[in-house]
């Protein structure tokens, strides 16, 4: 190959390894399986990594505050991303809803929860999970819900509170609590809860769980942020976010 030719490849090759970067990204941790599936599909289309972490909005809204390497955040609500935003944490214009999240009682016994959920005013139970309303969009749901059917001092002898909806769908699936409030997400696949029993809560028992994402002041120079953000607004994403049961 004529040197000439060799350079130009030579210049090929250093451009796409320099456009290639890693991002560190905070992801809701009931958008964990979603998730993952868009970042193998997004990072073999586009060369760069994504390093997830999963939790709490709430406590990764203060390790933000705090200074954590975090450049993207994909919470589960709208709140948090616009009080980033609106103290300096966060990148004006970047934000956007990429997904409706829907709440459902669930446990991995058959029959036990009812499409009604008329199980909750049974009490027939020992224990029912869910998030910490205080760090937990989707516990901040459960409480809601529970307020207005007006069963919580009724039932909260009985609150196992996980710190975030990850852990809380832990205590289900081990039947460490007979049932719970979890996301959707958790527990649905090809159009159907996998196991067990659900009843979906009404979304009007809550508010509207919507999910925003955000450009995190650290990610502002990162080339691979604002491709992230358009790769979530396409239709391979779509199509993946909604296989989990959310809206959009």
């Amino acid at each position: 190959m004529k040197p000439v030719a060799l350079l130009m490849c030579a210049g090929l090759f250093l451009s796409g390894s320099l456009q290639a970067a890693e991002l560190s990204v905070a992801v809701a941790a009931n958008f964990t399986a979603p998730m993952q599936k868009i970042a193998k599909a997004f990072e073999k289309e586009t060369g760069h990594t994504l390093a997830l972490s999963f939790g709490s909005t709430g406590k990764f809204y203060a390790q933000i505050k705090n200074g954590a390497p975090f450049e993207v955040l994909f919470a589960a609500d709208d709140e948090t991303p616009a009080r980033l935003e609106r103290e300096g944490h966060g990148v004006g214009g970047t934000r956007f809803t990429y997904a409706v999240g829907k709440l459902v009682l669930w446990s991995k016994q058959p029959g036990l929860v009812d499409d009604k959920g008329d199980v909750l005013r049974r009490g027939s139970f020992e224990r029912i999970a869910l998030a910490d309303p205080k760090l937990a969009p989707y516990g901040a749901a459960a409480m809601d819900t529970l307020n207005k059917l007006g069963l919580t001092e009724t039932l909260r002898s009985k609150f196992v509170q996980g710190e975030n909806i990850g852990q809380t769908y832990q205590f289900v699936a081990t039947q460490n609590a007979p049932l719970g409030f979890v996301a959707l997400s958790q527990v649905f696949a090809d159009g159907r809860v996998t196991e067990g029993s659900a009843w979906m809560v009404p979304e009007t028992l809550h508010d509207p769980i919507r999910q925003d994402a955000l450009i995190l002041a650290k990610g502002k120079d990162n080339p691979a942020a604002p491709e992230l953000m358009r790769y979530l607004k396409g239709e391979s994403a779509k199509n993946i976010i909604r296989a989990y049961g959310y809206g959009l």
